[in-house]
């Protein structure tokens, strides 16, 4: 998924952006962002593609801001072909409509580190209120490690149904930027009889049902957003639905289920990784859980839980994690049992060797 290819900044200079965007109040809006930063430095604009191919081999920016829908060649049509020629941290400028969401998660998969959704009225001041989170994308980006292929390669499962041997009631992941080529990428590997699988991956409301539809129709089991009082049974995937967090109880027939809630956000985030893990820790149930590539540490407290709490805890590693935020916090805490790149995470949980011995798949963190 990722190379060592991370953009070559150093202290000593400004992150250079160039900003790609067809429309001339976007481009102004995003130069001011980006340059109120004093660590972010814009080295230029264009407004498309063809301009921009130019400027890339010019002005050789750190990160580009990529709008989707542009004259003459769409971003995602752009974005393909640069990350098959000249591979470089991208942050895509997208809507918030089911065409965005759609064009979006290509784009992502694709190899564009994060993405935008920007205001569809009143941009002139709406854009600007998503000042913190721009600044933070575009520098998570220049610090990314990026793809050097362009199309997502075909994995493996890791291995036929009948020899997969993981005995854990449920499996819970987290996941952030980065991770929805990621989480796809792994649930490829996963075998076709599974545990019950729930995923909190951070993005808008409006984007995870694309999401999910779309792991539902490439994968060979059910994908689908988690509903309040749904039963989470071997063989299904859910994904919490946005702006709710997703905890997982134990029902009256003694199986499990999920709850969404509206409380307020934790660890920054709703849903929060760290909400479905502390609930998934105080199930005592065998349970895994799987931390992947993310900005902050969102998921690092509830990771630690469920390993006090006797589950298999696995955080991805630095050299395959697009930003090694969320695995990093857990490493740091001693959260995670192994630390493990991604092809390898599959394989640890399902070969027929026990993950308890996991010999040279990965190194061990806090026993």
């Amino acid at each position: 998924m990722s190379g060592n290819h991370a953009a070559n900044t150093s202290p000593q200079r400004r992150i250079r952006v160039l900003i790609v965007d067809d429309s001339a109040i976007v481009r102004q809006l995003l130069t001011e962002i980006c340059a109120s930063d004093p660590e972010l430095e814009v080295v230029g604009t264009a407004v498309d593609p063809i301009v921009a191919r130019e400027k890339i081999k010019l002005l050789a920016p750190d990160v580009l801001t990529l709008d989707v829908e542009m004259p003459h060649m769409n971003g995602v049509e752009f974005l393909e072909k640069l990350m098959r020629l000249r591979p470089m941290p991208v942050v895509m400028i997208s809507s918030l409509t089911r065409e965005g969401a759609d064009i979006t998660l290509r784009a992502l998969e694709l190899g564009a580190v994060d993405f935008v959704a920007k205001p569809l009225k009143d941009l002139a001041t709406s854009l600007p209120a998503l000042r913190s989170e721009i600044i933070a994308k575009v520098k998570a980006a220049a610090r990314a490690h990026i793809r050097l292929t362009g199309p997502r390669r075909t994995l493996r499962p890791a291995m036929e149904s009948s020899r997969a041997v993981c005995s854990a009631e449920i499996i819970a992941i987290g996941a952030s930027t980065g991770g929805v080529e990621t989480i796809t990428e792994l649930l490829t590997t996963f075998p076709t009889t599974i545990p019950a699988v729930v995923i909190v991956q951070h993005m808008p409301e409006a984007f995870v049902p694309r999401f999910a539809a779309r792991l539902n129709g490439t994968l060979p089991f059910s994908v689908a957003l988690a509903a309040d009082g749904q039963a989470v049974r071997p063989g299904q995937v859910v994904i919490a639905p946005g702006n709710r967090h997703v905890l997982v109880v134990r029902g009256k027939d003694g199986g499990l289920e999920t709850r969404l809630s509206n409380d307020p956000p934790v660890s920054g985030h709703r849903p929060s990784v760290d909400a479905l893990f502390g609930s998934i820790a105080a199930l005592k149930a065998t349970a895994v859980g799987i931390l992947l590539t993310g900005m902050g540490r969102d998921g690092a407290d509830g990771l630690l839980r469920m390993k006090e709490a006797g589950a298999i805890t696995i955080a991805q590693d630095e050299q395959t994690s697009t930003v090694f935020g969320m695995p990093r916090a857990a490493q740091e805490l001693g959260a995670a049992k192994l630390i493990l790149p991604l092809p390898k995470i599959a394989s640890a949980l399902f070969a027929p060797a026990s993950i308890t011995e996991p010999g040279t798949s990965g190194s061990k963190s806090g026993g």
